[in-house]
């Protein structure tokens, strides 16, 4: 697990990189005006098959919610590594594999080697589905096996009414989308296009595989004929496998 000040940049891909984009994605982007669409002309055959045909444009150059909606999570948890970072603290997080519930940890600035974190963070990229009492009472349970008394819970959804409740009793910072972007609007407009960097940085729109650590390569079912995200390494035994959003 790399100590880090924020998320390390990578050098973004290549032009061919960001055009392979399957066809999910592609029409998630164009509606999101971050592509083109495929020109009229085009036969939908070729659109389907050839999603690189559609022009490639910059992503936004603002955040938003649609940020957000567009990136994979990886891409998120960095970007709220990132923002924590901006806040002062030296930040620890694990690329893949299990993580033990902890995203995220936070150290003072200053901390001494062998000095215990002042606070983890669980970071949940859910769109349709508000994070219930569950996900934070496990939450909880992660910050007392380690006995850490701040603990924080970043979504880009929203939390229900009982989550936020046991939150506000049990030292839990809750920061849904809304609290997100506000918290990004504070920032130097320097550090937030810094943030867009990170968010947008190599195959974004690419999920990540969370047991092998690469990116998810799309796949098609035999019965449906629906394209999915699957590992790479599933001859190796990853099962790994995640929908395409729409």
């Amino acid at each position: 697990m790399p100590w880090r000040n924020g998320p390390h940049a990578r050098a973004s891909a290549g032009d061919a990189d960001r055009e392979r984009l399957p066809r999910a994605i592609a029409a998630r982007l164009a509606r999101a005006g971050c592509i083109a669409a495929v020109p009229a002309s085009t036969t939908a055959t070729a659109a389907a098959n050839q999603p690189h045909l559609a022009a490639r444009r910059a992503p936004p150059e603002r955040w938003s919610r649609e940020v957000f909606e567009l990136i994979e999570w990886r891409r998120f948890e960095a970007v709220v590594e990132a923002l924590f970072a901006q806040a002062g603290f030296e930040t620890r997080s694990q690329a893949h594999g299990a993580d033990g519930g902890v995203d995220i940890w936070l150290y003072s600035a200053n901390h001494a080697s062998g000095d215990a974190p002042v606070s983890i963070v669980q970071c949940k990229q859910w769109m349709r589905h508000k994070v219930g009492v569950k996900e934070v009472r496990e939450l909880r349970g992660v910050m007392a096996q380690h006995a850490i008394v701040r603990g924080q819970f970043v979504t880009t959804s929203d939390f229900t009414a009982d989550a936020r409740d046991f939150a506000e009793a049990n030292g839990i910072g809750l920061h849904d989308v809304d609290g997100l972007l506000r918290l990004i609007a504070t920032r130097h407009p320097k550090q937030q296009e810094a943030l867009l960097r990170v968010a947008f940085d190599g195959d974004w729109w690419r999920p990540t595989c969370a047991s092998c650590g690469i990116k998810l390569v799309e796949r098609t079912a035999r019965q449906s004929g629906r394209a999915f995200w699957g590992c790479e390494n599933f001859a190796r035994g990853c099962k790994t496998q995640m929908a395409m959003r729409s």
